[in-house]
């Protein structure tokens, strides 16, 4: 289900059992997990699909995550992932988004902030994205506050010494 939810992309999900930890509530890589399928649905639903990404040898990486919690989700509990850039740069090749996992009566469960890029997986470098990507890409709602990252500064060729 994808609905509108305070101007985010969204999606909900039944905390399942192989989401639990052994204190019974939702595990920290579960709530990674969901905010990734989140922003995968995302692509999928704009027309990138996991076979795009695999036909252009393209994909998100993470480079940093954060996750902050505020309330636990158990078994069975429904939760609303939504999906906002906070920032990135002009060429999208650089970007900081933010997914929130939300209680089925909208209170904040966790947030995860992933920083990222794109990274061609024939040369193993990030890239910006290319055209078609881009244009989808700036389709991620946006979040209050969002920033235009500067531009990436040019990499000096590394020497061996």
């Amino acid at each position: 289900m994808t609905s509108p939810f305070h101007s985010r992309y969204a999606k909900e999900f039944l905390a399942g059992w192989g989401t639990m930890d052994f204190n019974g509530h939702m595990a920290n890589t579960a709530y990674l997990n969901l905010a990734a399928d989140v922003r995968m649905a995302f692509f999928a639903e704009h027309g990138f699909p996991p076979s795009e990404f695999r036909r252009l040898a393209l994909g998100p990486v993470v480079r940093k995550e954060e996750l902050e919690y505020f309330r636990e989700v158990g078994l069975h509990d429904t939760v609303t992932v939504t999906y906002a850039a906070l920032a990135m740069s002009a060429d999208g090749a650089r970007f900081v988004l933010e997914n929130e996992i939300l209680s089925a009566g909208g209170e904040r469960a966790a947030v995860v902030r992933s920083t990222g890029g794109w990274l061609d997986l024939r040369v193993r470098k990030l890239v910006p994205p290319p055209a078609p990507l881009l244009a989808v890409f700036t389709q991620v709602p946006r979040a209050p506050g969002f920033v235009e990252l500067p531009p990436h500064p040019k990499r000096e060729p590394r020497t061996r010494e």
